[in-house]
């Protein structure tokens, strides 16, 4: 009878045993089936995220400022309202939920924080309209006003782009978005401006032109070399 009792407890305790490991396992798989589903889910949206934000993309620009080339981005949902500012692919402004699908929205721009708006104009139906404005003008007519306010030169220096800008109200000289120390000092047939980029000496010489219209002329030399001026 105790031999009969002892198989039987055997028995018993190798059945539970046999249940609790397929049932250990089945919590394994499942687990196993939820990482690799998180792990699924994770990898669609590193990948394919992206595609969500450029179906609210509807508009680029490029502004160019004394500090730089700016890239501003913006996004709107015309069904939630939402609108998203970045610029040089940083988020400035962000509204999820907005009723109202016109309007603006203000921001800054560059080292000078420099005063960006744009306007959100139904067009018809469901089209919209987005301009920039940049100090309150239109980015037409702001780059337009800065031509005859600016010079700007691209030049490579020990294998890297350097961008210059003079200000001419202010005589104030950029150099890949740093302001650079100067030192003016009056020649003979003008002015000249003095600075360093790394150990190049620069000068930026100013001449009358001799004509109304054209006014002063502004000319880099870098190293005793002239650089020719570029449009922005």
């Amino acid at each position: 009878m105790e031999l009969q009792y002892s198989t039987f407890s055997l028995l018993l305790f190798c059945f539970s045993l046999s249940l609790l490991l397929i049932g250990f396992k089945a919590v394994l798989v499942t687990m196993a089936s939820r990482e690799e589903i998180t792990l699924y889910e994770d990898e669609v949206r590193s990948r394919y995220g992206y595609l969500e934000k450029m179906t609210d993309l509807v508009a680029v620009w490029e502004v160019a400022l004394s500090d730089g080339v700016h890239k501003i981005e913006f996004e709107h949902g015309t069904t939630s309202g939402k609108r998203v500012v970045y610029v040089d692919g940083k988020e400035e402004i962000r509204k999820e939920w907005m009723f109202k699908l016109v309007g603006k929205e203000t921001f800054t721009v560059g080292t000078a924080k420099t005063k960006a708006t744009i306007n959100i104009d139904a067009v018809s139906g469901f089209a919209y309209e987005y301009t920039l404005e940049i100090n309150g003008k239109s980015l037409k007519k702001y780059m337009e006003n800065r031509s005859k306010t600016t010079n700007t030169w691209v030049l490579s220096l020990d294998g890297l782009d350097c961008r210059v800008v003079l200000e001419k109200d202010t005589m104030d000289v950029w150099c890949n978005g740093k302001k650079m120390e100067t030192a003016g000092e009056f020649v003979e047939d003008g002015t000249e401006t003095h600075f360093s980029v790394g150990d190049h000496d620069c000068c930026i010489k100013a001449v009358s032109s001799g004509k109304r219209r054209e006014g002063i002329i502004h000319t880099l030399i870098v190293d005793d070399r002239e650089i020719p001026e570029v449009l922005e």
